[in-house]
C-alpha cells in the first residue's frame, strides 16, 4: 500500500465529511490479502486467493454518532458516500457518550519495532504454498496402517490499515500471519474414527514449527484418542495442557470488559482490587512482544497500547475498559480488548507436573460447552487421559467439567514452567483441585 496515497484519501473524506456537516469523524482505510492452500490424501482440495480493500467511517454530529463502511474509494463513490453518511446520522438519537477519546490516550506507543511484518510474505510462489501444504501430510504416509485420511494446509496474509481520527490520531499497522497444520482420521474401536490435529501460527514465516514435527504431533494426538472412553463421575484435579489452557481462560475475556460490566453481565464487576484467584495466578497483557501474534502499538481506539497487570497473585488489578464503555461508566479508558495475555510460569515442567499426580483427569481437548459471564457458571465438554500414578491409564473423551469460575480460580494448584508461545494467550500447563467431572 502506498501511504502517501491512502492517508491523502483519508485527509480527503475528513475534510469532505466536515464539509457536509459532520463536527468530527474517525475512519480507517484497510487493504489485505490471503491465500489459503488444502491437501486432502496428497491431493490439492481447495485453493482460495482473497485481496480486499474498504473503509470504515465513524461520524460525530450534534451529539449523534453512526458507523459506515464500504468497499468502493473512487472518490466520486466517496463524495455520495459520505453525504448519505451524514444524512443518515441526523435521523439518529443522540448519544452524549459517544465521542473521539481524548487525544492524551494516543501517547506513548510502544517505541521499538514489533516487527510484525514480514517482508519475504510477498515472494512466496504458488509452487511453494502447495508444496508446503502437501508435505505435511506427506511426513505421515505409511506411518499407521489405520490412518483413513489426512488434511493439511498452509495459509499466509498480509494486511495494512491507516486509522485517522479529526482530533489529531494518525496510525498506520502493517502485519503478516503464516499457518500451517495437519489433521488425521483413523480407524478406531468398532464403528468409531477418531481425529486429531495439531496447527501452528507465526508473525513470520521462518518461526513456524517445522512441517515434521506439526504433522507428528497431529498423528499422535490422534493415536492418543482411540479406545477413548467415559468413565466414571468423579471430582479430582485437572491437569490443563498448555496448547489447551487458553480455551479455559478466553471466556474470562467478557465479563473483564466495561461492557459487560456497564451492561451488569459480568460476575467480575465490582472485583477490582479483590483477590479472586489462587496466589499462582498473574496474569498480565503485554502488547510489546517482538513478532506477538497480539502484538500492537494502539487500539481500535487509538489508544497507545501499554503493558497492564489483569491478577497479580491473584488479585484483580484491571478491566478492558474502551472509550464508549469509560465514558457511561466515568473511567478512564485502557484498552478495549487484549493483546498479547502472559500467564507468570511456575518451575516445573508438564510432564514433571503429571508424573507427581496421583489421580487426575489431564484436558487436551475441549469438546463444546458454555459459560455464563453473568454469573462465572460454566459446563465445559473435555477429551483427554485418565492419570493414575503419574501415568495415562486411560483415554477420555465425551466427559464434562461443570462449576463456577469463581471457586476453579481459586483452586488453582500449580503452574508450569511451559508457556505455549504459539498463541496471543501464553498459557502454561495448570492444575485445578477439586473439579466435578461428568461421565458414565
Amino acid at each position: 500500500m502506498e501511504k502517501n496515497v491512502y492517508l491523502d484519501l483519508g485527509y480527503w473524506v475528513q475534510k469532505k465529511a466536515k464539509q457536509l456537516g459532520a463536527s468530527e469523524s474517525a475512519l480507517g482505510i484497510n487493504y489485505s490479502r490471503s491465500v489459503s492452500v488444502d491437501y486432502r490424501d496428497g491431493k490439492v482440495e481447495t485453493l482460495k486467493e482473497s485481496t480486499e480493500q474498504s473503509m470504515w467511517l465513524e461520524l460525530y454530529a450534534k451529539g449523534r454518532y453512526s458507523s459506515h463502511s464500504t468497499n468502493d474509494l473512487r472518490k466520486e463513490s466517496l463524495e455520495k458516500f459520505i453525504g448519505n453518511a451524514v444524512d443518515l446520522t441526523g435521523f439518529l438519537e443522540a448519544d452524549e457518550f459517544r465521542r473521539l477519546p481524548d487525544p492524551e490516550l494516543y501517547k506513548g506507543q510502544p517505541a521499538g519495532d514489533l516487527d510484525l511484518n514480514d517482508s519475504r510474505q510477498g515472494d512466496i510462489t504458488a509452487e511453494e504454498r502447495q508444496n508446503r501444504a502437501k508435505e505435511l501430510g506427506a511426513f505421515l504416509e505409511g506411518k499407521d496402517k489405520r490412518i483413513i485420511s489426512v488434511a493439511s494446509g498452509f495459509y499466509d496474509s498480509h494486511g495494512e490499515s491507516y486509522h485517522l481520527k479529526s482530533n489529531g490520531f494518525e496510525g498506520h499497522r502493517e502485519s503478516t500471519s503464516f499457518t500451517h497444520g495437519a489433521s488425521v482420521s483413523m480407524q478406531g474401536v468398532g464403528d468409531k474414527k477418531p481425529e486429531g490435529w495439531r496447527y501452528y501460527g507465526a508473525r513470520h514465516l521462518e518461526d513456524l514449527v517445522s512441517a515434521e514435527q506439526t504433522a507428528k504431533e497431529a498423528l499422535a494426538r490422534t493415536q492418543g484418542r482411540i479406545g477413548a472412553a467415559k468413565v466414571d463421575s468423579e471430582t479430582m484435579p485437572l491437569l490443563l495442557e498448555n496448547s489447551n489452557a487458553a480455551g479455559l481462560f478466553w471466556r474470562l475475556m467478557g465479563p473483564l470488559s466495561a461492557s459487560s460490566i456497564q451492561q451488569k453481565n459480568s460476575f467480575l464487576a465490582d472485583k477490582k482490587g479483590e483477590k479472586i484467584a489462587s496466589e499462582l495466578l498473574t496474569i498480565t497483557d503485554d502488547p510489546t512482544i517482538v513478532r506477538g501474534l497480539g502484538s500492537r502499538y494502539y487500539d481500535g481506539d487509538g489508544i497507545a497500547a501499554k503493558t497492564m497487570p489483569l491478577f497479580t497473585n491473584g488479585v484483580l488489578n484491571n478491566y478492558f475498559v474502551d472509550v464508549y464503555y469509560g465514558n457511561k461508566l466515568g473511567w478512564k479508558p485502557t484498552s478495549g480488548g487484549s493483546s498479547n495475555l502472559i500467564v507468570k510460569p511456575g518451575s516445573r515442567s508438564g510432564a514433571e507436573i503429571e508424573a507427581d499426580l496421583d489421580r487426575a483427569i489431564l484436558v487436551t481437548d475441549w469438546l463444546g460447552g458454555n459459560a455464563n459471564g453473568t454469573t462465572g457458571d460454566f459446563s465445559l465438554g473435555v477429551a483427554g487421559w485418565l492419570i493414575e500414578n503419574g501415568k495415562r491409564v486411560q483415554s477420555i473423551t465425551e466427559m464434562n467439567i461443570s462449576g463456577n469460575y469463581s471457586d476453579l480460580l481459586m483452586n488453582l494448584m500449580e503452574v508450569g514452567n511451559d508457556p505455549w508461545i504459539h498463541s496471543s494467550f501464553r498459557t502454561p500447563t495448570m492444575v485445578f483441585d477439586k473439579v466435578s467431572f461428568s461421565g458414565s
